[in-house]
């Protein structure tokens, strides 16, 4: 469990956390997924960029913006992410209608492409759901508990009143 430790600790406090895990296993199965890839001789496809490739290709060319807005990512994040894209050939980018703005569309290779990663999409999803059928308590169904929790008090709120207990925070 995580050690409280508000005094000046002799241990690194980034050895015992809580999230680590969660992030390591996501981690894990999104290496899972690359491998698929791999396997199907698309090594320089990341699973990170499936969402974005199959949002443009149901909806057709966007901005950075609406891109950002329609998979829920700041526009900073996508807009590093469409550069990478970009730079694998996936993407490419137009002038939008004002002089800020760059749209995104699908290449000739990633509209190829498309029919193959929904088919990954769907089967990730249906693996997700037989994964969850063996588990006592589906990590779907936490998170949901989790997100009506942080609606009655904010992480934020929360963070703030264990800092309160930090002197070194004072």
């Amino acid at each position: 469990m995580y050690k409280h430790c508000y005094s000046a600790c002799m241990f690194d406090p980034t050895e015992d956390s809580v999230w680590r895990p969660l992030r390591l296993l996501q981690s894990a199965m999104d290496n899972d997924i690359a491998l698929l890839y791999a396997e199907a001789e698309l090594p320089e496809l990341k699973p990170s960029w499936v969402m974005e490739l199959l949002r443009l290709h149901a909806r057709g060319p966007m901005t950075i913006r609406e891109l950002a807005d329609s998979v829920q990512r700041t526009h900073s994040a996508m807009s590093q992410k469409v550069a990478a894209m970009r730079d694998a050939g996936f993407v490419r980018t137009t002038a939008g209608r004002d002089a800020r703005s760059k749209r995104v569309a699908l290449t000739e290779k990633a509209e190829a492409l498309a029919a193959k990663l929904a088919a990954e999409w769907r089967a990730t999803e249906a693996a997700m759901i037989e994964l969850e059928a063996e588990l006592p308590y589906p990590l779907s169904r936490v998170v949901a508990d989790m997100e009506e929790a942080l609606r009655r008090r904010s992480f934020h709120d929360r963070i703030r009143d264990q800092l309160r207990q930090a002197p070194e925070w004072h």
